[in-house]
């Protein structure tokens, strides 16, 4: 298997989507996260981290390698 270049994230919720904007909520089901304490991997591109960044009130974020 090819070792890939790109950096992993591991996004883990901490705090309930309940009562957040409808955009917020989008996001955090975008990012795959619909439980509390569910963490996800992802690639860290720009387009995670801008979700990332939307809801980085919401989450606790770690890289990973």
């Amino acid at each position: 298997m090819a070792k890939s270049n790109t950096k992993q994230i591991k996004i883990e919720l901490v705090r309930s989507g309940l009562g957040r904007k409808p955009n917020q909520r989008a996001t955090l089901k975008a990012l795959g996260l619909r439980k509390m304490n569910q963490t996800v991997i992802k690639d860290a591109n720009p387009a995670i981290l801008g979700m990332v960044n939307t809801v980085s009130h919401l989450v606790k974020v770690e890289e990973i390698g």
